[in-house]
């Protein structure tokens, strides 16, 4: 039954009633000391702590992985909210969020934000998410209990409140007295007067009592122990200078009865808003300064001021500054601004607190910026880098280097596709493997012990990329080497830490990409946003030479090298798309090579033991099986001299053994620990099936014409394999062919 207009709107009125009661949206200050009292940790943090906190409130992850980005201990998840209603996340930067959240606890035991955070990497490598990020948990912490925050007004009722007494010494025009004028109706208020910097109500205890109020009222041992933690802006910092213009003049007007002063503060809990900028502003590269002082001359409501205050000069502060105070402000290209302009930020930083006209403001705003790699290093050469650098903490912002990560920035942004192009399955996948490939750099065999120099400066870039993004070694590596690389991991991620033109500073950036993806979205000449539409749009790209850096760096070893890296990518893609064609066949029958690593290993540790076997059908003891073993060797590619043989078993038997030890409670999975000898199998059986693949794929030739006979043989595999790819893997009709020929063109 539907309700009438007058019942609807009477039941979100109700609503929204029962939300502003319950969220405390308007206190009087008495009603605010109860809810000090009850939480006066949450209730006393600086913009600092506020930040980490809210960081710890969305939670963390263990960071898992081969080679981890240096100093990423753990992923906070609040980057994985989305980022302005376009990034779903913040991908990868496990690294940068820990050393934000180092340096946000550093500004809390240090009781002021001494330092301004500049991300610094190179052009669309996330900077700006990051900080929005932060802006957007802001905004959702500040809705819930945890994360509530309160400012103040000052407020003024009609004269009818006042008549009756001189100045504002009695309150005799109501029945019963009133404690306070917080929460008078709209229509009783005469004027409000806001907190322009949205102060602190704490404030409003004269800095000399503070301490001495706060034992009084959570307890002298509990206060004492707090108040080692407020950040300088609570225990030495005052009202802005129009809020204390009025606390004075009320003062005088009352005869020092601090009460009644009391009884024009309106607590008000604020939400953060960046939209509104309501504490999280975001200023761009300008030429003026961040805050102005004018007189508040112009403003209606001065009239209804008490007439102890129309007296008064009373000044507005507004501004970037104004508008973040208690918040985040994001400096966004710091380093384009003339260094002029934002000097004041070293003792804004060193002090908290600016000069604002004849005003002294002072602030608690964790303050953040942004630039790119050749400003940072411009104003590096510039005479009062080290005065700046005192107050800049620095936070490197590289692109990525994992391939599955980078992955998840393209797999987000293909649905905007999908309504005029099929997209077909490895897109995001080829364009972000080409990236990552553009920004590594060729280990220098220098850097690392004479056991390990000649394995890393032989690593190819395909190699080294799948080492970051899955700790994946290289095939033909011998097994000894295998085991130095991977205890040299680390200081692989690390070698160029350290080096102004570190790994990830060079390269393709996500907007570079975006635009490949674009353009072959867009190429008339492929059905389907597929790999091979990406190809052709990179082999087009790495032409554009005089307009890209990274196309212009030397080759060193294969490395830099993005023309080759398009056939290196076309490769890989081969190999994917090879695979998944024997599977749609049925040919691909990845459980009996698994049984057939499984009993090879069984059979050598018998030869190895010099023991025989039970046979569960007979019950009789047999010798080891030799015909599997040769069989398997024959096909892994083993050496064939007896003590070079010997010691191939002994090393299989003894990769069997550091698994176990390093994965004790796991199952053994020989795929995993013989992957090699998975894809020598997978090789050698795939070339035994090349007479079928050619007759499937010369049905599909002359698939839906005359010449077309579904029931041969060719033609029916070829409807089983399309089925078989459209309805597991997400092709369609006109990619899996378009798939299926390329790749006999290509290997067959």
């Amino acid at each position: 039954m539907s309700l009438s207009p007058n019942e609807v709107l009477n039941s979100v009125d109700q609503a929204v009633k029962k939300e502003f009661d319950l969220n405390q949206r308007v206190l009087a200050f008495d009603e605010y000391l109860g809810l000090l009292a009850e939480q006066p940790e949450r209730q006393t943090r600086g913009s600092a702590k506020y930040l980490a906190d809210l960081m710890d409130h969305f939670g963390h992850s263990p960071i898992e992985g081969a080679a981890p980005e240096p100093g990423a201990a753990q992923r906070f998840r609040l980057f994985d909210q989305p980022v302005d209603g376009i990034a779903p996340k913040v991908v990868g930067q496990e690294s940068v969020q820990n050393h934000l959240y180092r340096a946000l606890r550093t500004f809390t035991r240090q009781k002021l934000n001494n330092k301004l955070i500049l991300l610094h990497g190179p052009n669309g490598s996330a900077k700006s998410s990051i900080a929005h990020a932060l802006m957007g948990g802001m905004e959702r912490y500040s809705h819930l209990n945890e994360g509530a925050v309160y400012t103040f007004n000052w407020v003024f009722p009609v004269e009818r409140y006042t008549k009756g007494g001189i100045g504002l010494n009695t309150y005799s025009g109501t029945a019963t007295p009133l404690a306070s004028f917080a929460k008078l109706p709209d229509e009783e208020v005469a004027a409000r007067v806001p907190c322009d910097l949205k102060d602190h109500p704490l404030l409003m205890v004269p800095r000399e009592q503070r301490l001495a109020f706060l034992q009084k009222l959570i307890g002298e041992k509990r206060a004492t122990q707090l108040w080692d933690t407020l950040p300088n802006y609570l225990t030495q910092g005052d009202l802005c200078h129009r809020c204390k213009e009025i606390f004075d003049a009320l003062l005088i007007a009352n005869g020092g009865d601090y009460r009644k002063v009391l009884m024009h503060v309106q607590v008000e809990r604020f939400y953060y808003a960046r939209r509104y900028r309501r504490g999280l502003v975001t200023i761009e590269p300008q030429l003026h300064v961040d805050a102005q002082y004018h007189q508040l001359t112009y403003n209606r409501s001065v009239g209804a001021l008490p007439a102890s205050l129309q007296s008064l000069n009373l000044f507005a502060l507004t501004g970037d500054l104004v508008d973040g105070n208690r918040g985040l402000i994001e400096y966004s290209d710091l380093l384009k601004r003339p260094v002029d302009s934002f000097k004041y930020m070293l003792g804004a930083c060193e002090t908290g607190a600016v000069n604002v006209g004849s005003s002294i403001a002072h602030f608690d705003t964790v303050m953040i910026g942004s630039t790119n790699e050749l400003q940072l290093d411009a104003f590096k050469e510039f005479p009062d880098f080290t005065s700046f650098k005192a107050r800049i903490e620095l936070i490197r912002v590289p692109y990525l280097l994992s391939v599955t990560h980078e992955q998840e920035i393209y797999s987000s942004q293909l649905q905007q596709f999908s309504s005029e192009k099929h997209v077909a399955p490895h897109v995001s996948w080829t364009v972000a493997l080409w990236a990552v490939l553009s920004r590594l750099k060729k280990p220098n065999s220098i850097n690392y012990p004479p056991n390990i120099s000649t394995i890393v400066s032989n690593l190819t870039p395909i190699e080294k990329a799948r080492l970051y993004d899955t700790g994946e070694m290289p095939n033909s590596m011998p097994a000894e080497d295998k085991k130095h690389l991977r205890a040299t991991l680390r200081k692989l991620r690390e070698e160029y830490s350290n080096v102004p033109y570190y790994e990830g500073r060079m390269g393709a950036s996500a907007r570079e990409i975006k635009s490949i993806l674009f353009d072959a979205a867009q190429n008339s000449e492929f059905p389907c946003l597929s790999p091979l539409a990406i190809l052709r749009e990179m082999e087009e790209f790495v032409k554009r030479v005089s307009e890209y850096e990274f196309l212009k760096q030397e080759v060193k070893d294969g490395f830099h090298d993005a023309s080759e890296f398009v056939n290196v990518v076309r490769n890989e893609y081969l190999n994917r798309i090879d695979r998944e064609v024997r599977e749609s066949m049925g040919i691909y029958e990845s459980a009996q090579w698994e049984d057939f690593i499984r009993k090879y290993v069984q059979q050598i540790s018998l030869v190895l033991k010099k023991e025989k076997s039970k046979n569960v059908m007979t019950g009789k003891m047999e010798d080891p099986d030799l015909t599997l073993i040769d069989e398997f060797e024959s096909i892994v590619g083993a050496p064939s001299g007896n003590q070079e043989k010997e010691g191939f078993r002994q090393n299989v038997i003894s990769q069997v053994g550091a698994w176990s030890l390093d994965h004790p409670k796991e199952t053994l999975v020989y795929r995993t620990v013989f992957a090699d000898f998975w894809r020598k199998l997978e090789k050698h059986y795939f070339e035994s099936q090349k007479v079928l693949l050619n007759k499937m794929h010369d049905a599909i030739l002359v698939y839906d014409t005359d010449r077309h006979d579904p029931s041969s043989e060719g033609g029916k595999l070829a409807r089983q394999t399309l089925d078989s790819m459209i309805s597991r893997l997400g092709y369609c009709e006109k990619c899996a062919k378009e798939v299926i020929t390329f790749l006999m063109r290509q290997r067959y």
